[in-house]
Order: C-alpha cells, then sequence, then structure tokens
C-alpha cells in the first residue's frame, strides 16, 4: 500500500497488521457459540449464524496470515515477488477449500418435517446428508424462536431405514425393516431419552 508516495512506514503497517489480527479473533470469538449451539440441545438460530467453521476460522487464519505478511516490510523488487510466489499458491488453494465447502453445504436435502399431534412447537426433521446412498439424519426441534433448540435422534442408512412418526404426544418412532428405535420426550423442555430398541 502507498501513501503520500512512498511505503507504508513500519508503525502504519504495524497498527493494520493488528487490526487485521484483531478481526480475526472477532471471528473466532462469533464462531464459538456456533460450534456450541450445534450440540444436542443448542439454539438453532445461534447454530445457523455462527456456526460455519470454515467462513469464521477459516477467515480469521487467512487475515493472521495477512497480517504477518503486512508487519513485513518489502523494499526489493526480489523480495516482492518472493511474497508474490508464496502468497500465490495459498490463495488458491482456499480459494478451493471454500468452493467445496460451498458446494458440499448444498448436498442436504430435507424431506420430512413431522409437526407433534398434540404440540405445534415441536417437530422432528428428516434430512438426507449423503449425495450418493441416501443416509438419513433424523432430527427434533422443541420451541420456537430464539428459544428453538435442537436434538439429534440418530443417522440411518437408506437401505434399512423405513419411516419416522409420532407415536404419542411425547414419543417419536424411528422404523426399520427389522426393528424401530422408540425416543420419549421429556413434556416439559423436549429433550429425548437415548431411545430404546425395539424389535419388530
Amino acid at each position: 500500500m502507498i501513501t503520500r508516495g512512498k511505503w507504508m512506514t513500519k508503525r502504519q503497517r504495524r497498527q493494520l497488521a493488528w487490526s487485521l489480527r484483531g478481526v480475526a479473533l472477532l471471528a473466532v470469538l462469533a464462531y464459538l457459540p456456533g460450534g456450541r449451539a450445534a450440540s444436542d440441545g443448542g439454539r438453532v438460530r445461534v447454530e445457523a449464524w455462527f456456526n460455519h467453521p470454515l467462513l469464521l476460522v477459516g477467515g480469521a487464519t487467512a487475515l493472521v496470515v495477512v497480517s504477518l505478511v503486512v508487519e513485513l516490510e518489502f523494499r526489493t523488487k526480489w523480495s516482492q515477488i518472493g511474497c508474490a510466489a508464496l502468497l500465490a499458491p495459498l490463495v488458491l488453494a482456499g480459494a478451493l477449500v471454500v468452493f467445496l465447502a460451498l458446494a458440499l453445504s448444498g448436498g442436504t436435502d430435507q424431506l420430512e418435517r413431522l409437526t407433534s399431534p398434540a404440540r405445534p412447537d415441536r417437530l422432528v426433521t428428516v434430512t438426507n446428508i449423503d449425495f450418493i446412498d441416501p443416509v438419513y439424519q433424523i432430527e427434533l426441534r422443541a420451541g420456537t424462536g430464539w428459544s428453538e433448540r435442537h436434538w439429534d435422534l440418530g443417522v440411518f442408512a437408506g437401505y434399512g431405514y423405513s419411516r419416522t412418526e409420532w407415536t404419542g404426544p411425547n414419543e417419536i418412532t424411528v422404523v426399520r425393516e427389522d426393528s424401530r428405535t422408540v425416543y420419549t420426550l421429556d413434556p416439559a423442555t423436549g429433550r429425548p431419552d437415548e431411545g430404546r430398541k425395539v424389535s419388530r
């Protein structure tokens, strides 16, 4: 960067470098609640907003690398060429990772949303999370707005999976070819138990 016809002073470079590191720290701090919300009982909206490790943690890493480069001084032509040669493959690799992550993020296909017959604020989602063979992730959501939380009921291979259904006001059953798994929900919070397997 040029200032008044000259390269930035050492102080300006240091200020810019620490500003970039500050933004990187904010990105990591933003990811922490999102990563925690992705676990069972986490808030759905917090996960949707902040559980983006590639963008937030990956972006923070890139900012730290850029800040280290900014802090260095490249006065000669060969040092500038060397810096560009070093950064070019890193930029290309980062762009490829972002592209693949965005492509993979669109691979899930939500197939069903089954609302509880007794509680409209509780529903079960069935999502196909595999590109090739069907693999179904069953998730329970309870609450609305910022209070909505989610629990993972399990991942089931598509060839043995049959259906998911509400079999009571506080009971969900995942039906497979050879067995059923029954989950009982806490009436107050909606939190499911670990499930019990029942032979068909």
